[in-house]
C-alpha cells in the first residue's frame, strides 16, 4: 500500500513543481527584473551618470578636468581676470565705381560694348551709366544691357546738331546727363553715407582690371598714365615724392591739367559737393575740356598719383578701326534680320 502512495507521489511531484513554477511568473512584471542590471560603464559617466567614487579608472575621451570641452567642471574655481578676445572692426563698405559711358549708334557700337560689359562683370561694386546720343532708348542697347548680367541704368540725350562738326569736343551732353544722375540719385543721402567712385570709360578704350583696384581708393582726385594717345606711346602725369609735380605729353604741355579722359576719377563726395562742376560747351576748346573739368574740383597739388606713382600703363586709348562695309547691299537683301 505504501509502495503504491509513494510511487503516485513521485509521478505527481513533477507536475505539481511545474504548476507553482508557472503561477510564481507574473507575466504582467516589468522585464527589466528578471533581467540584468545595466553595466554603468567609466566610458559612459556623462550619459548614465557619473561613475562610483571608488572606481579609480577616468575615462580617456574625457580632457584631465573632465569637463567634455576642456573647460572647468560646474562647482570648480573659474579665473577672474579673464581676458576676452577684441571685438572685430566694423568693415568698411566697398566704394562703388561709377563709370560713365557715352555711346553712339554704329556698326561697331555692339562689339564695343561687348568687350567693355566683359571687362566690368569682372570688378566688384561698379554700377554701369550708360548714356545714349539720341533722342530715345535704342532697343539695341535696351536689349543689350537687360542681358549684359550688370548694375546699369540706361539714359539718353542728343547732342545738339550745331555741335556735331569736325574738330568740336564730343559726348560733353552725356557726360554731363550722368553727372547729374548721380547728384540726383545722392542728394539726399547723409554725407558720406555711400563711398563711391567716378570714372569716365568710354566704349573704345581698353582696361586693365588692375585699374579699377587702383581707383577704387581715390580721397579726391586719382591720376594715372594712357597708353597709345596723345600721338605718343604713352601719357603720363610726372611724380615727384610722391607728388604732381607735371606732365609727360605730345600735344599741349601747356595745359593745367593735360591729361585724357581715361586718365583720372573722382571721388563721389567731391561730384556731389561740387554741384556746378560740369563739362562746358562754351568757353573749352577742342583737347582742353578735361583740364576745364578738373580746374572746378580740386588743384595739382592734390592729385593722387596711382599706378606705382604713374608708371604703369592699366589703359589703352585703343580705338576700333573703321569698319568696311563697301559690299553691303544697299538693301536687306537676306531672309533673316540679324542684330549686329
Amino acid at each position: 500500500m505504501k509502495s503504491l502512495l509513494f510511487s503516485r507521489f513521485f509521478i505527481l511531484l513533477p507536475w505539481v513543481l511545474i504548476v507553482i513554477i508557472m503561477i510564481d511568473v507574473d507575466p504582467r512584471r516589468p522585464a527589466s527584473l528578471l533581467g540584468r542590471q545595466p553595466h554603468f560603464s567609466p566610458y559612459a559617466a556623462g550619459r548614465w551618470g557619473a561613475a562610483p567614487r571608488g572606481n579609480a579608472q577616468r575615462s580617456p575621451l574625457l580632457p584631465r578636468d573632465g569637463s567634455p570641452d576642456g573647460g572647468p567642471q560646474r562647482g570648480a574655481e573659474q579665473p577672474r581676470n579673464r581676458s576676452q578676445p577684441p571685438p572685430a572692426p566694423p568693415t568698411t563698405p566697398l566704394p562703388t565705381i561709377y563709370a560713365i559711358t557715352p555711346t553712339y549708334s554704329r556698326p561697331a557700337q555692339k562689339a564695343e560694348l561687348t568687350r567693355l560689359a566683359n571687362t566690368f562683370r569682372q570688378v566688384a561694386q561698379l554700377h554701369w551709366i550708360l548714356v545714349e546720343d539720341a533722342a530715345g532708348r535704342s532697343e539695341l542697347v535696351s536689349r543689350f544691357l537687360a542681358s549684359a548680367g550688370l548694375p546699369s541704368t540706361h539714359l539718353h540725350v542728343p547732342t545738339p546738331r550745331r555741335y556735331k562738326r569736325p574738330g568740336l569736343p564730343r559726348a560733353t551732353e552725356q557726360r554731363n546727363a550722368g553727372l547729374a544722375w548721380l547728384r540726383q540719385t545722392h542728394q539726399h543721402e547723409p554725407q558720406r553715407s555711400q563711398p563711391g567712385v567716378l570714372f569716365f570709360a568710354d566704349d573704345d578704350n581698353t582696361y586693365s582690371l588692375e585699374l579699377f583696384q587702383e581707383m577704387r581708393t581715390t580721397r579726391k582726385v586719382s591720376v594715372w598714365p594712357v597708353g597709345l594717345v596723345g600721338g605718343r606711346r604713352y601719357e603720363r602725369p610726372l611724380v615727384e615724392n610722391g607728388r604732381v609735380v607735371g606732365w609727360y605729353t605730345g600735344w599741349r604741355a601747356g595745359r593745367t591739367f593735360a591729361i585724357d579722359m581715361a586718365g583720372f576719377a573722382v571721388s563721389l563726395q567731391v561730384i556731389l559737393s561740387n554741384p556746378k562742376a560740369v563739362f562746358k560747351r562754351h568757353g573749352s576748346q577742342p583737347g582742353m575740356q578735361e583740364s576745364d573739368f578738373l580746374k572746378q574740383i580740386t588743384t595739382i597739388e592734390e592729385l593722387e598719383p596711382k599706378a606705382n606713382n604713374c608708371t604703369k600703363v592699366l589703359v589703352w586709348h585703343t580705338r576700333t578701326e573703321k569698319v568696311n562695309l563697301a559690299n553691303e547691299p544697299k538693301y536687306h537683301l537676306d531672309t533673316v534680320k540679324i542684330e549686329v
